[in-house]
């Protein structure tokens, strides 16, 4: 209810407050020229995304000095830390990177927005930025209208960098005539209260602009033009700084609960260091004034000195938060507790609205969510269908061993754990299959990989439904009743098996190629060892030693156990074998690839 009337209220009061007071119109066409800059910035760093960015993201997740450098330089390069935000939260919903690597990228990010300061009161004050902006603006423009995406890329940062540049000097300008009509510095307000007050008014600010680098350039322009205070423009900097943790958080909204938790960081991070600017405020002060007596900052050069500060505050809050990263995360995992499971019924993990933010993101998170699919789900209810427990099957003890001393049930309700745990995630695996598909422009081998996926996950749905059936009778007939027909049963029980123990082999390899002629022998195997072909149904029947219902159930069930090995094998190649999970879906191949290796994530982290 809210939300419908804020749009027309914000409206009404800006065309209010044009109307009241004409010279504000100079400013705010400022403000919306710079932040139409950066949108554009953001846009044209965009196009770049897939390629060096990503790799940058995905190899920072080792080190944290890694991690809090790239997090400084990208934002400090792109001049948006809430594009470095709404990437990372997206990466690491997808299970791109790690949550240590998003919070350190998350602290750098930080730092790295300060940039904006510096280029601003170094650049934006200093000279003429309307005469730099055109030309900029009209190469920019040029690029835009490319066929090339790079091309298109780089005009918009071009444009970006223009308008962004004459968006400061419409700001400075409204500035400098609004003090002829009123100055807004004689309502300044000092001590502690001016502080509470001027920081809550930079948090706003932020909210309204969804950028802290944007309500930075506010704050410098309007102090070079004398109309705050410099004591008041620096609560206005810690308020900027806290203000800027609602686009994490208004991007965590649609992410799982990794993005949630790297969110909870971002605004830790920020509330605990904008908590110490403002207790510590006469020290950091007293700090910024000795560095700029030995740089030779002019004690009246306000706006340096600003961004002096807005650099130091921000570097304090690295170095405090930095050692309590661990017990942060720790924090993090018990507030923001995963449960896909809720009342019984099973939710997609990876598959969230921020994951759909970029193509790579958005297709590791459909990979992942098979995977999820197929390891937690079917692959253990196939083995516990034939009442052998998962850890036998990717032990090390003989399969014939097991399969002789596995009898006891083990509770799996096949028609429930379908309609709970699977329906629901395979049809929202489809439909974000789709998603991914029509949201860009893919290439051939891209759209493979993605009907690799829905393929996969469709033999997955059959072999759940295949499982019935053979469950009722595997505990029917594994019982020392008639051992003829246990002993065909416990066939069976280990044809299937063999497939489990060799997915579960060739999932955790480095090459998993090397399985690829393994997998298809016992998928042949077990299709040529099926009682009607190999001539057993007719020697037990002649013998007189099973039943003709005995003899109906094991044809019908020795040929569901061809069917379920041929789809796991199957789903395995597709999964693990054909499909390259590291792709990046809008590049096209430049060269010729060699053999993947698609390596376990354990072991890479080891």
């Amino acid at each position: 209810m809210i939300r419908r009337f804020l749009l027309p209220i914000i409206l009404i009061l800006l065309g209010l407050a044009f109307f009241l007071s004409p010279i504000l119109k100079e400013v705010s066409a400022g403000v919306a020229i710079l932040l139409f800059g950066m949108i554009m910035l953001e846009n044209g760093f965009n196009a770049f995304v897939n390629g060096p960015l990503q790799k940058l993201l995905q190899r920072a997740t080792n080190k944290l000095r890694k991690s809090l450098s790239l997090g400084f330089v990208v934002t400090a390069l792109l001049q948006s830390s809430s594009l470095i935000s709404v990437i990372t939260i997206s990466f690491i919903s997808a299970g791109l990177i790690g949550l240590h690597a998003g919070i350190g990228i998350i602290f750098g990010a930080n730092l790295g927005t300060t940039a904006t300061a510096w280029l601003v009161s170094v650049f934006g004050l200093k000279i003429k930025v309307s005469s730099l902006a055109m030309p900029i603006l009209a190469f920019g423009i040029v690029f835009t209208f490319q066929k090339s995406r790079s091309l298109k890329g780089i005009g918009n940062v071009l444009a970006g960098l223009g308008f962004f540049f004459l968006g400061i000097h419409f700001m400075k300008e409204g500035f400098d005539s609004y003090k002829q009509g009123l100055d807004l510095a004689s309502y300044g307000w000092p001590g502690f209260w001016g502080l509470v007050v001027f920081t809550l008014l930079g948090i706003a600010l932020t909210v309204i602009l969804q950028s802290s680098s944007a309500t930075m350039a506010l704050i410098l322009t309007a102090l070079a033009a004398g109309q705050i205070s410099y004591f008041n423009s620096l609560a206005l900097a810690i308020g900027a700084n806290v203000g800027t943790t609602i686009t994490a958080i208004l991007s965590a909204l649609g992410a799982n609960i990794a993005g949630k938790r790297l969110a909870g960081a971002h605004f830790v991070f920020n509330l605990v260091t904008g908590l110490v600017a403002l207790i510590f405020i006469t020290q950091i002060d007293y700090l910024v004034n000795l560095i700029a007596e030995k740089t030779d900052i002019a004690e009246d050069n306000y706006v340096l000195k600003l961004s002096v500060f807005h650099t130091l505050f921000n570097l304090l809050g690295v170095f405090i938060m930095v050692p309590f990263i661990d017990p942060l995360v720790r924090v993090l995992n018990r507030i923001f507790i995963e449960k896909p499971i809720v009342d019984g019924i099973d939710y997609p993990r990876y598959l969230n609205e921020s994951t759909l933010a970029y193509p790579q993101a958005a297709f590791l998170a459909l990979y992942n969510e098979t995977r999820r699919l197929f390891d937690k789900v079917v692959y253990e209810a196939v083995a516990h269908s034939l009442n052998i427990h998962r850890q036998d099957i990717e032990g090390s003890e003989k399969l014939k061993k097991v399969v002789r001393r596995s009898r006891e049930e083990i509770e799996v309700d096949t028609d429930e754990l379908y309609y709970n745990r699977v329906k629901i995630i395979y049809s929202k695996i489809i439909k974000y299959a789709t998603l991914i598909q029509s949201n860009f422009s893919l290439t051939p081998k891209a759209n493979d990989a993605i009907t690799h996926i829905k393929l996969a996950n469709r033999n997955m749905v059959e072999v759940i439904k295949y499982l019935g059936g053979l469950q009722v009778n595997v505990r029917k007939y594994i019982m020392p009743e008639n051992p003829y027909i246990q002993k065909e049963y416990d066939r069976l029980r280990k044809k299937v098996s063999l497939i489990l123990r060799e997915i579960h082999l060739t999932r955790n390899d480095e090459d998993p190629e090397s399985h690829i002629s393994r997998l298809e022998e016992l998928k042949e195997k077990a299709r040529k060892s099926d009682v009607l072909v190999d001539g057993s149904l007719d020697e037990l029947i002649r013998g007189n030693k099973i039943s003709s219902v005995m003899a109906t159930s094991l044809a019908n069930d020795s040929e569901i156990v061809a069917k379920i090995t041929s789809n796991l094998v199957e789903t395995a190649e597709l999964l693990y074998i054909n499909i390259d999970s590291n792709m990046v879906l809008t590049e096209k191949e430049k060269a010729k690839r060699g053999p993947r290796k698609i390596k376990k994530k354990e072991k890479s982290k080891k």
